[in-house]
């Protein structure tokens, strides 16, 4: 897959929008490793405030959809395992926040986070590779990381009720394959790639397969998933 990390497809131009990145599969250190047991007091998060900007908001929560470079070292010896400006033409990663995309720990560094803020972050193996490591990102086993992040935007992640009610066309809470067919074609005419029409069909198959999971041809919001708990 190339890299350090796992495969990241990439994300839409227009971040207001969300669906083809929504419900296709988004990853940058994926943790592949669950935490062991339980966590002792000491295996938290530790964050360090490098800067703050004096305008601190939207402030990051989860669902959010962010966009950030950051750098990642090993605690023991220093060495850099990955970097995001060398990755994806130095184009900073998009990814939701709060709902695994990214490991455990760097949900947790990352939430309450705002625009232009700059974090160094350490994380213990409990909330990143575990006893695993995770040997294609050259990460040993038991490993503690340090990341140094810098976050450029806060957006409202895709998978938010104003995604969904755009969507929804006839506002009868749920996603038809003809809606959600009409969405994707909006978002292709947006970017303006170029596109084999089958690509349409796939993604469309892709998306049906991946979140009707009664099998009714129709998404509902529970299928959809709306992170935040709020109200359709």
């Amino acid at each position: 897959s190339g890299g350090t990390v796992p495969r990241q497809r990439p994300p839409p131009s227009d971040m207001g929008r969300g669906l083809t990145l929504l419900l296709l599969p988004l990853a940058l250190l994926a943790a592949p490793a669950q935490a062991e047991g339980g966590r002792a007091a000491e295996e938290e998060v530790k964050i360090e405030v490098l800067h703050l900007p004096e305008a601190c908001s939207p402030k990051s929560k989860k669902g959010d959809l962010l966009n950030a470079h950051y750098d990642g070292f090993l605690a023991s010896d220093g060495s850099k395992f990955y970097c995001s400006r060398t990755q994806n033409e130095g184009h900073p990663k998009w990814f939701v926040l709060g709902v695994g995309q990214v490991i455990k720990g760097l949900d947790i560094a990352m939430m309450n986070m705002c625009p232009g803020e700059k974090r160094k972050v350490t994380i213990p193996p409990s909330l990143a590779y575990g006893q695993q490591g995770y040997a294609q990102g050259k990460i040993p086993p038991n490993a503690t990381l340090i990341f140094e992040i810098e976050l450029y935007a806060v957006n409202k992640g895709p998978r938010s009720v104003e995604a969904f009610n755009q969507i929804d066309k006839d506002s009868d809470k749920k996603l038809s394959e003809l809606e959600i067919s009409q969405y994707l074609k909006e978002e292709f005419a947006r970017d303006g790639k170029k596109r084999h029409p089958s690509v349409h069909d796939e993604i469309l198959a892709d998306i049906f397969k991946k979140n009707d999971h009664d099998g009714d041809g129709f998404i509902s919001a529970k299928e959809y998933n709306v992170y935040q708990h709020d109200e359709l």
